[in-house]
């Protein structure tokens, strides 16, 4: 049961990509990192659409987070992207190609032998405290660094750089929901509400969802999303082992599986992003 929710959240996840990026592709280019983006697109049924499936996927994510290993549900949650593909195929009128699917299953893999390489810990005790925070505002001024590079490109050199901004923002939420969730399992609603971490958790999913709408914006979803998809799992274990105490298993048989994982994903991105079927996705109605 715990597997088929979190599949579900996945499926969820890379359905609300697709239709999100389909209409926000169609926004003016001047419109990029701008409010008058999400108030166009607030008139698009089908990013509405798109904006509602993700956000109930989410919710089934953030209970997977909670509630599963996380060697386990990062893997799982990561095959957003091979749902992403399928539902491309109708959108684009184009074939699912091998190379596709070989790509969506590599990066897959490799987020799973990176999770391998470690064990969850009990949460730190200096969680509530800031200063349990300096590998998260780290993450976010990289985060930012891609986001300014972003603004200096154009077409898919913007996306991608964007989109890696983006999965770094959700890394960092992937963390706060891990907390939230664990908070809510041990203490009372009121204990939440008067904690930091709810409200960085609301802070940090906003600019996650404006950074990934102006990425989408950018160009094709084969530019932004293997980025994304890359991105928050990386930052997500850096956080679990630095904020949670995650335990990084340290022995040859070890070190080869995190290289592997690690070429496994970098060539799993290269892949996707070369997919015809996510670049070339038909026109939205307005």
């Amino acid at each position: 049961m715990n597997i088929a929710i979190t599949l579900i959240a996945a499926m969820l996840a890379g359905t609300g990509f697709v239709l999100q990026q389909h209409a926000a592709e169609q926004a003016p280019q001047s419109y990029f990192l701008r409010l008058r983006l999400i108030t166009t697109l607030l008139h698009r049924p089908r990013w509405l659409a798109g904006v509602a499936v993700m956000a109930a996927g989410q919710l089934l994510s953030a209970w997977a987070i909670g509630h599963i290993a996380l060697s386990l549900a990062e893997p799982l949650l990561t095959s957003s992207l091979v749902f992403a593909l399928a539902l491309a195929v109708p959108l684009s009128g184009q074939r699912l190609r091998a190379a596709e699917m070989l790509g969506a299953v590599l990066l897959c893999a490799g987020v799973a032998a990176l999770s391998l390489a470690r064990s969850a810990g009990p949460p730190a005790e200096s969680f509530g405290s800031f200063a349990a925070w300096p590998a998260a505002a780290g993450i976010a001024a990289v985060a930012g660094a891609f986001l300014m590079a972003g603004l200096r490109r154009t077409g898919q050199q913007r996306a991608t750089l964007t989109g890696t901004a983006t999965g770094l923002i959700f890394g960092i939420s992937d963390a706060l929901t891990r907390q939230v969730v664990e908070t809510l399992d041990n203490h009372s609603v009121l204990v939440l509400l008067t904690g930091w971490p709810v409200y960085a958790l609301a802070v940090a999913s906003l600019a996650g969802f404006w950074v990934m709408e102006s990425a989408f914006s950018a160009a094709p979803l084969h530019a932004s999303l293997p980025a994304i998809t890359a991105a928050e799992p990386v930052a997500g274990i850096l956080l679990g082992v630095v904020v949670f105490g995650d335990v990084v298993h340290v022995s040859p048989g070890m070190l080869a599986l995190q290289a592997a994982g690690l070429a496994a994903l970098v060539l799993g991105v290269v892949l996707v992003a070369r997919a015809p079927v996510l670049s070339r996705l038909g026109p939205v109605a307005t």
